[in-house]
Formats: structure tokens, sequence, C-alpha cells
């Protein structure tokens, strides 16, 4: 069931994602916009629109939620594997994701802090390059 369902949200979400559904999207909203005035602009006319909307609107979300979970799934192994592969790199890293919002603040504040470090070395560099070439 869950291989079917993702071969199946996979095709349905390369599909929808390509300039030909737009623009059959617009097409179908269009032909409705033009059956306005046969309809007298009824309230049937109108929930047409609103109900189709709303149905593909509704079952769109799960089928792109489950290709983003997916794709960031993989971006996240990915990146595992690359900071596993670094022998510089901290293996603490790995599995970031699901560490809890404090665990995640203390690392980000770690990680600012070895920014501003870097910046103030390379600051500090491009102080002594420029003293040189004067």
């Amino acid at each position: 069931m869950n291989d079917t369902f993702r071969k199946f949200a996979q095709k349905v979400s390369s599909i929808t994602g390509t300039p030909y559904a737009f623009g059959f999207s617009v097409s179908i909203i269009i032909a409705w916009a033009f059956m306005g005035p046969f309809f007298k602009y009824s309230d049937t006319w109108q929930l047409v629109i609103n109900t189709g909307t709303t149905i593909v609107t509704f079952l769109m979300v799960f089928l792109i939620q489950n290709t983003q979970n997916r794709d960031n799934r993989a971006l996240q192994m990915k990146l595992d594997e690359l900071i596993r592969a670094n022998k510089n790199a901290r293996n603490q890293l790995i599995d970031l994701e699901d560490l809890n919002d404090k665990d995640l603040d203390a690392i980000h504040k770690e990680l600012v802090l070895v920014h501003e470090q870097t910046e103030n070395k390379l600051k500090h560099v491009r102080q002594k390059l420029k003293t040189r070439q004067s």
C-alpha cells in the first residue's frame, strides 16, 4: 500500500507541477466563467467551482505533503552522509531534525558563535591584506 501510494503521489505531483496542468486549470476556470451567463450566475454555477476546487485542494495537500516528506527525508540522509564522511565534521549534527527545540536552539547558538568567530578572523585577514597592499 505504501509503495503504491508513493508511486501515485510522485506521479501526480510531477504531472500537476507542469505548465500543461496549470494551463488546463486555467482553461477550466475560463470555461466556468464563460458559462456564468448561460446559468445566470446562479448559486449552483458558483457551487460547481467551489466544490471542485475544494476537493482538488484537499486531495493535493496530502499528495504534496507526501512528496515533500520523502524529499526532505532523502535530503536529510544525504546531509547526514556528508557529515559522517567528513572527518572534521561533528557527528552530533547527524539526525539533528530529531532533537527537541531546546537542544536545537543550543546548537544554533553555538553555530552562530562559530560563524561570528570566523567572520572576525576573516576581517582580521582582510585588514592585513589591505595594509600590505598599501
